[in-house]
């Protein structure tokens, strides 16, 4: 997978992830008139007359704090410059010239790339005076836009792909979508910068420094995915703004975009209430699901501390009994190779059809080796099965009484399944249906 990366750089409050919201069609990245919301990388398809983009949006950039976290954010804009096609400068035109946008300028002309100047926030008919002084920082295209009021962003888009030589990439953007879950601090960013082999999230050791739902697309034995690292699900009352709601929320919408969820439990406090929240969310969404439990190097063992804590998140997740379990250490890279393996066969069996003759064959013996059940005389006849769906399987039932079908029929029917194909990480739906019914 090879697509143009188009990147919004500017200066915090100008409007980049409004602008970066209407761009790729969906409230994605948070935006609250506050400075420094946005503090990693956000990226997402674009697609624009039958061309498509990958558009990424960056931090608010203060090239003269020192401030620790200012520096992280410094460090991600850089590389974000670096690896761009185009780079959008995104500026106040509202406002005009400011002093930390010809700094911004000076840093963008240090990496001679394609740019143009997005002038923000203009939602009047008329254009100031002042609009053209932006010309001064030596680029040559600018707009005038209002991404709040939707204003020529046509116009914009028309020019990014005017800009862009399509023949020199490989557009498929179609990839398998990984959502990267569990509590703050689990190793969630840590995960990604070592599966990217960059330090693409900003991970240190302050709880919630990951606030959005970050898309980063990935390639691994020449499949195509995309993994998103969340902010970790909070506690209600440790939710102190708007911010931290609208990022506890990013981590469920990447739930529901997702195909698989990579949960990450922190070896040394065990699975949480939290931690239990967030993946019955994952499993009720019907999401393959893996277990990864993190930082397994620093947990002191004894003969049985495996299958002690193995033991403890089964009782806990007792609902997700298909989802594999694997111990790993992002900081040691132990197993990592062992979950790559791991997330193949289960994106596999999320898209496993069975043939109808064989899931029938399953049927006809497991009916014989533990008859239907049966209610004042009454036996349940299941007539057939077939599978009418993928990602996640679903599994369609014909028979004589829908009312006389029991769950722990229904569950016995899904264990004699997976005895004949094993579908690890893989939850099943199951549609009931009398036979008169359409």
């Amino acid at each position: 997978m090879n697509a143009p990366i188009v990147t919004l750089v500017g200066r915090t409050n100008v409007g980049k992830s409004t602008l970066f919201n209407k761009l790729v069609g969906k409230r994605k990245a948070i935006t609250e008139d506050v400075n420094g919301v946005t503090r990693d990388r956000v990226y997402d398809k674009v697609e624009w007359t039958g061309h498509e983009f990958i558009l990424a949006d960056t931090g608010g950039l203060d090239i003269s704090n020192k401030d620790i976290m200012n520096q992280e954010v410094k460090s991600q804009v850089e590389k974000a410059l670096f690896e761009s096609d185009l780079i959008l400068f995104v500026v106040d035109g509202r406002e005009g010239i400011n002093p930390h946008d010809s700094d911004i300028a000076n840093e963008i002309r240090k990496y001679n790339k394609k740019v143009i100047i997005v002038a923000n926030k203009i939602d009047r008919g008329k254009i100031p005076d002042h609009l053209y002084d932006f010309y001064k920082f030596g680029f040559d295209d600018l707009i005038a836009i209002s991404a709040e009021g939707s204003k020529n962003l046509g116009d914009l888009l028309d020019k990014i792909i005017s800009f862009i030589d399509f023949s020199k990439f490989d557009t498929d953007l179609d990839a398998t979508r990984i959502a990267i879950i569990g509590k703050p601090n689990a190793g969630k960013s840590s995960l990604v910068n070592y599966l990217l082999n960059e330090d693409r999230m900003i991970v240190t050791n302050i709880a919630g420094t990951t606030r959005d739902a970050i898309d980063s697309y990935w390639q691994y034995n020449n499949k195509n995915y995309v993994l998103i690292d969340t902010a970790g699900l909070r506690r209600k009352n440790k939710v102190i703004d708007n911010i931290e709601y609208y990022a506890n929320q990013r981590t469920f919408d990447a739930v529901d975009s997702s195909e698989i969820c990579l949960f990450l439990i922190d070896a040394t406090v065990g699975v949480t209430e939290q931690d239990a929240k967030i993946a019955g969310y994952a499993h009720n969404r019907n999401k393959a699901i893996i277990i990864a439990v993190n930082k397994w190097d620093i947990v002191k063992k004894d003969t049985n501390t495996m299958k002690n804590m193995e033991m403890d998140i089964r009782n806990k997740l007792s609902f997700a009994l298909y989802a594999p379990i694997i111990f790993i250490s992002v900081l040691k890279g132990q197993r990592i190779t062992d979950l790559l393996n791991l997330i193949e066969i289960v994106d596999n069996n999320y898209h496993t059809r069975i043939k109808t003759g064989i899931l029938n064959t399953i049927l006809q013996d497991a009916i014989m080796m533990n008859p239907t059940p049966q209610d004042k005389g009454k036996r349940l006849k299941i007539f057939y099965i077939s599978q009418v769906q993928t990602a996640p399987p679903k599994f369609l039932l014909y028979v004589n009484d829908r009312q006389l079908m029991h769950f722990s029929y229904l569950r016995y029917m899904e264990n004699q399944i997976r005895q004949n194909y094993s579908l690890k990480g893989v939850s099943f739906i199951f549609d009931v249906r009398e036979r008169k019914e359409k």
